[in-house]
């Protein structure tokens, strides 16, 4: 491609991109549109990170973003709705497939996970509060390493679960999108679905979570805001994110 078509198309807007590109399919133009939107791959990867923090560099989710957006210019229908919103359903499920592909966690490691979830919730009964990283750790005769990497990857397997329910019937309203009042109407209740259930989250749950995917806040930072522990904003994120996640499958199965 010469450098006089490079500007041309650098000059052209994105509506005019894919109006182009609909009617030739070049491969130039789709690359275009690929850089122009570039920057929403980042975006996504940094707010999902701790789903693929254990295996894989923010790099590496770049690059198979990249693919991932050049096959959705590919797939796009501008009739099914705005670009945006499809680039984003899918750079997030990639994300999410991209973790779950990996054997990144030990059937020990899981076992591990549910054993810490079962013994927090039985000291919680014991103690009428909750229990602290140390007791926990104690309780189950492990290291406070060992505890705090099992609970680390239980937070990665709520984000994970919790992304798949909501991006699963986003991603079939998007694709199945029509002017129909109803289909406006079911989205609608979905998401007034999800305001209701964070609602009804503690007020320290709702806390975490806006600061973590609202403020794209670290759980570091996040511990130094409510003066707990990085591990306890763990324990309040993955609760808050565990009960989202009940509530939404119970009302999407319905």
């Amino acid at each position: 491609m010469s450098a006089d078509a490079s500007d041309d198309l650098a000059n052209l807007s994105m509506e005019e991109l894919f109006q182009e590109f609909f009617q030739t399919r070049r491969e130039d133009i789709k690359w275009e549109i690929v850089l122009r939107y570039s920057g929403m791959i980042k975006s996504i990867a940094l707010r999902l990170q701790d789903v693929y923090a254990n295996f894989a560099q923010l790099d590496d989710i770049i690059n198979e973003g990249l693919i991932t957006l050049a096959d959705t210019v590919e797939k796009y229908d501008p009739a099914k709705g705005g670009f945006s919103t499809y680039a984003s359903i899918r750079i997030r499920g990639m994300i999410i497939d991209y973790a779950k592909k990996q054997d990144w966690v030990a059937a020990s490691v899981r076992k591990r996970v549910q054993q810490i979830e079962q013994a927090a919730l039985e000291l919680t009964n014991q103690l009428g509060r909750d229990p602290s990283e140390q007791e926990v750790a104690d309780y189950l005769n492990l290291s406070l390493a060992q505890y705090r990497r099992a609970l680390a990857i239980s937070f990665t397997r709520n984000i994970i679960s919790l992304e798949e329910v909501l991006d699963k019937n986003c991603e079939h309203w998007v694709q199945g999108r029509t002017t129909n009042p109803e289909d406006e109407l079911q989205h609608n209740e979905l998401v007034q679905q999800l305001a209701v259930a964070i609602e009804s989250l503690e007020e320290k749950e709702q806390l975490v979570l806006s600061l973590y995917h609202e403020h794209d806040l670290k759980r570091v930072e996040i511990a130094a805001i409510l003066e707990v522990s990085p591990v306890r904003v763990s324990q309040i994120h993955t609760k808050a994110l565990r009960k989202l996640r009940d509530k939404m499958a119970e009302y999407i199965q319905e």
